[in-house]
């Protein structure tokens, strides 16, 4: 892995450039705790809710989300380091109802490499799973709800029904209202402060394509981490955010970019006026 962006200062400017051995330029293998120094969430959130809310996804050259249904032929040896390594930062990964199904979703484990850098933060062993469900037509009987390390979150709308709600209870999972509309929908701009309320202000989306719309058009996302993979799918695959059309395009700055074997792992974060 090399960083293309942003590079080190030039020689004749002061800079703590790093030995040669240890160049980030160079093309060699990032150890965890550097990737997570890189990755690591801002220590005060800009937004309202008081969390800071950031996507994950991976994207084809031609702009694809997935091919045949899951992102994972879309991935890489490093790509999915880096997922395991976003999560190893997160306080909760928040997650649509259809991607839980679709990709098959399983209790966040708990990784030696982060718990002292989690212990000092404060944070639980492992991350909390937040699935967002109007409907809550979900497999209670899974792992993730019967088996987490930190109880499962399910997000839902004020509409949602009561036998459905006391089956997500009675699997353990902590059950979260966000939205009082009458039309049942799961408020997405409620999301973020929902979970801060429960102490999770370190919050990692990773999709699927319809919620990221629903986060991006709400003016809740606060940073997107993109892995283009070098691959030509074709076809007629979602894009990584595919939903409500945006009032107004929102913009975002490059933080940074590493390469690997042609992937390219990219950060932008949103610009706060």
């Amino acid at each position: 892995m090399r960083r293309l962006f942003p590079l080190p200062a030039s020689p004749t400017e002061p800079s703590p450039r790093p030995p040669a051995a240890a160049d980030p330029v160079r093309d060699r293998e990032w150890g965890l705790d550097e990737l997570a120094d890189a990755y690591a969430y801002p220590e005060r959130p800009q937004s309202a809710s008081g969390a800071y809310l950031r996507a994950n996804m991976v994207s084809s050259l031609d702009g694809a989300a997935h091919h045949d249904g899951r992102s994972k032929p879309l991935s890489s040896e490093t790509d999915m380091r880096i997922f395991g390594m976003l999560r190893g930062l997160a306080d909760a990964v928040v997650v649509g109802a259809g991607t839980v199904r679709k990709e098959g979703y399983r209790p966040a484990r708990a990784r030696e490499a982060f718990s002292t850098r989690r212990a000092a933060l404060g944070q639980p062993p492992a991350p909390a799973i937040a699935v967002v469900s109007a409907s809550l037509e979900l497999d209670f009987s899974l792992p993730l709800f019967t088996e987490p390390l930190v109880p499962t979150v399910v997000i839902t709308g004020a509409q949602a029904a009561e036998d459905r709600v006391a089956a997500a209870k009675a699997a353990g999972a902590q059950v979260v209202r966000a939205g009082a509309g009458p039309s049942g929908r799961v408020d997405v701009a409620a999301v973020p402060t929902a979970l801060a309320e429960l102490g999770y202000t370190r919050l990692l989306t990773e999709g699927g394509p319809r919620l990221l719309a629903q986060f991006a058009t709400a003016g809740v996302l606060d940073e997107l981490c993109l892995a283009v993979a070098p691959l030509m799918v074709a076809g007629d695959a979602a894009r990584i955010a595919n939903g409500p059309l945006a009032a107004e395009p929102e913009r975002f700055a490059l933080a940074s970019v590493l390469e690997d074997a042609g992937f390219l792992f990219t950060r932008y974060c949103r610009i706060y006026p």
